[in-house]
């Protein structure tokens, strides 16, 4: 009798560990179904909010008279003073960094907000999404390759119904990219890699699998799981759990509609437990009532990036890092540097395989 009333009990509590176990593991599923939706959502709200401000700037531009008989007299150098005023302004005024370029009716480059070095270069073979402009003469908005991956607001310019060209505003991933790590969640932005043929300033991206990395400043801890990764399977499910992370996955797609990339969101296990529950009515990503999260990703942001990369690693990350992160860099760059030997710089040096020759001594 007592053998059945242990076997009895025995059998009961196995079977409320299995059922909490299921259980818990159905509100962990469905709770992982519900982030990768409020990704998708982020990101469409996020891209949105780019592509507007992109038109905002690039409406705005179309409309100044000189600008307009800047490109109309052919007048470059009044082009760029132009185009490159306002965007100083606007930078000093507001913070805001724009990018914005006028291009000619014939495709060419006839002055940008950043710099004049190439004005009067042909881009028609790598702004294959001009043509769109054929047959339509309103304004468009959308990701694009160009020699870059980028948001792209364009607006055709009419004087007295003559066709003179195109001022666009672009617009990268950083901000993107910074804002989702502000809540927890690395972005990757991948091209894939087809389309090196036109974006030939991403020639030198890092790759991984099929794809090359668009955005410059992501998090370069998860990489090692991203080269490892299955990406049919990702593509397949939308999701996949890997060394301790969840990564989901988004269809990129141009302004035809055709899917050009991905976008891959890393968002480690540990901050799993700081995103609301899927029954919660509000949004559990985008109405972030998580301080603790947002506190623990600051703490980590507010120590140097570059902490957890060795000198050499350094080495091989200066030619993606973007001009205006150069100091903080390089600062840290020379810090790790000073504390290796001239032989072991040396070393450094021929490990990285640098071809050009080198006049003078190491002292």
């Amino acid at each position: 009798m007592l053998k059945k009333i242990v076997f009895i009990f025995v059998l009961v509590i196995i079977t409320i560990l299995l059922f909490t176990y299921y259980y818990k593991n159905e509100v962990k599923e469905q709770k992982i179904e519900h982030i990768m939706d409020q990704m998708r959502l982020t990101l469409e709200s996020q891209l949105k909010s780019h592509k507007m401000k992109d038109l905002r700037v690039a409406l705005m531009l179309s409309k100044n008279k000189g600008l307009i008989d800047a490109l109309e007299n052919d007048d470059e150098d009044l082009g760029y003073k132009i185009i490159s005023d306002i965007a100083q302004t606007i930078q000093k005024d507001t913070g805001e960094r724009i990018r914005a370029q006028v291009i000619t009716n014939e495709l060419n480059i006839f002055a940008r907000s950043w710099d004049d070095v190439y004005a009067g270069m042909p881009i028609g073979d790598y702004r294959t999404d001009l043509k769109y402009f054929d047959t339509h003469k309103t304004p468009r908005t959308s990701l694009e390759v160009g020699r870059r991956l980028g948001i792209k607001a364009t607006v055709p310019i009419y004087k007295n119904g003559v066709f003179l060209g195109y001022v666009e505003s672009i617009s990268f991933f950083k901000s993107i990219t910074n804002f989702f790590s502000s809540i927890g969640v690395d972005l990757y932005v991948l091209l894939d890699v087809k389309h090196t043929d036109t974006a030939v300033l991403m020639m030198q991206n890092l790759s991984i699998g099929n794809y090359i990395l668009a955005n410059r400043n992501y998090n370069y801890s998860h990489l090692q799981t991203l080269h490892n990764l299955d990406f049919k399977a990702l593509k397949l499910s939308g999701v996949v759990y890997k060394d301790n992370k969840y990564i989901f996955y988004e269809n990129m797609h141009d302004g035809n509609g055709k899917i050009i990339g991905g976008f891959v969101f890393v968002l480690p296990e540990r901050y799993l437990e700081y995103f609301r529950n899927p029954e919660d009515d509000i949004s559990f990503l985008i109405n972030i009532t998580r301080s603790s999260l947002y506190d623990i990703v600051k703490e980590e942001s507010t120590n140097s990036m570059y902490d957890k990369y060795s000198a050499s690693s350094l080495v091989y990350l200066q030619d993606v890092i973007d001009k205006e992160d150069r100091e903080v860099f390089f600062d840290e760059a020379y810090d790790k540097f000073n504390k290796y030997s001239k032989d072991e710089l040396i070393q450094m040096m021929l490990n990285r395989k640098i071809v050009k020759k080198i006049d003078g001594k190491i002292k």
